[in-house]
C-alpha cells in the first residue's frame, strides 16, 4: 500500500486551485508520475519546484532535448575521461565506476530519501522516450552495465512530467500517469498572483494592468498571447516608471514586454485603431 502522505495545499509563492491540488495529490496517493499540460505561463514547470518547497524534499530537474534518451537520466559512462586518464595517467582506470556520471533519474534512485524528479518538456524527445522512461519508473531499479551493480531506489521519487503538446505521447504512458490540465488563470486568480509578486502595486494600475492585458489575449489574431510572467514583468516596469494609467492603445508603454512578434504588434495597433474609430 502507498505510505501516507503530506498533502499539497499551494505555497506562499504557488497558487493553486482545488483541481490542481486534488490531481498533485492522486499523484502523492499513487505513487504516480504527474503528468501536466497547459499553455506557457501557467506554471507547470514551477509546480514541481512548489511541490517540492512544500513537502520539504530536494528537486532534481531533468531539461529533456530533442536528442535525450532515457537512458541519459540514469547514468552515462564518461570513456573520453578514461581515455585522457590512461593515456596522461590521471586518476585510477582500473575502478570503472569512477567514471560513471549519474543522470537526474540516477540520482533520485540512488538517494536515500525521497526527492521530487521534474522531467521538464517530455515531448521533445523521440516517440520512444516516454514508454523507456516509464520501464525504469515502474521497476525503480536499474543496472549498470560496465560495473553489473544494480540500483535500487529506497523511496519512490515524486515525479513530475511536464508537455507542451509538440506531439502526441503514446496510450501507454498516459495510462501510468495521473493528467493535469492547467487552466490560464482567470482576472481573479491573476490579480492574486500580480500580488504575491507586487504586494505594494497601486491598486488602480493592478487593474488597468489586467484589463489591458486580458484585452490583448482576447485578439484574435495574435500568434503568441501574453503569460503570466510577461505580465509580472510588465508591471515591474511600469512600476519602475512611474506610470499610473494604462489603456489598450497603439503605443501601449513597454508593449515589448508583453508582445514578442512583430505581427502581434500590428493585431494591437489594429485593434487599437477600431476603438478609436468607436469613441
Amino acid at each position: 500500500m502507498p505510505t501516507a502522505f503530506r498533502r499539497f495545499t499551494g505555497t506562499d509563492r504557488y497558487l493553486t486551485n482545488p483541481a490542481l491540488q486534488a490531481a498533485v495529490n492522486c499523484a502523492l496517493a499513487l505513487e504516480r508520475p504527474l503528468l501536466v499540460k497547459g499553455e506557457p505561463g501557467t506554471g507547470k514547470t514551477l509546480l514541481a519546484d512548489a511541490i517540492a518547497t512544500a513537502l520539504d524534499l530536494p528537486l532534481l530537474t531533468w531539461h529533456v532535448k530533442s536528442t535525450t534518451r532515457a537512458q541519459d537520466g540514469l547514468y552515462v559512462y564518461d570513456t573520453v575521461q578514461r581515455l585522457h586518464d590512461s593515456r596522461f595517467g590521471d586518476g585510477d582506470v582500473k575502478d570503472v565506476g569512477h567514471y560513471i556520471r549519474w543522470g537526474p533519474l540516477g540520482q533520485a534512485f540512488r538517494s536515500r530519501s525521497r526527492v521530487v524528479l521534474l522531467i521538464d518538456e517530455v515531448d521533445k524527445a523521440d516517440l520512444e522516450f516516454p514508454n523507456d522512461l516509464l520501464h525504469e519508473l515502474d521497476r525503480m531499479r536499474f543496472r549498470v552495465m560496465e560495473t553489473d551493480a544494480e540500483i535500487v531506489a529506497a523511496e519512490r521519487p515524486v515525479v513530475v512530467i511536464t508537455s507542451n503538446n509538440e506531439k502526441e505521447l503514446p496510450d501507454a504512458f498516459l495510462r501510468r500517469c495521473v493528467f493535469h490540465f492547467i487552466d490560464f488563470p482567470d482576472a481573479e486568480l491573476m490579480k492574486r498572483i500580480v500580488r504575491v509578486h507586487h504586494p505594494t502595486l497601486d491598486e488602480g494600475l493592478v487593474d488597468q494592468a489586467l484589463e489591458v492585458f486580458f484585452q490583448l489575449r482576447a485578439l484574435t489574431r495574435l500568434r503568441k498571447r501574453p503569460s503570466t510572467s510577461e505580465l509580472v514583468d510588465w508591471l515591474a516596469v511600469l512600476q519602475a516608471a512611474g506610470i499610473h494609467n494604462v489603456k489598450l492603445e497603439a503605443q501601449l508603454p513597454f508593449v515589448g514586454a508583453l508582445l514578442k512578434k512583430e505581427q502581434d504588434l500590428e493585431a494591437l495597433a489594429e485593434a487599437a485603431g477600431a476603438r478609436r474609430a468607436r469613441g
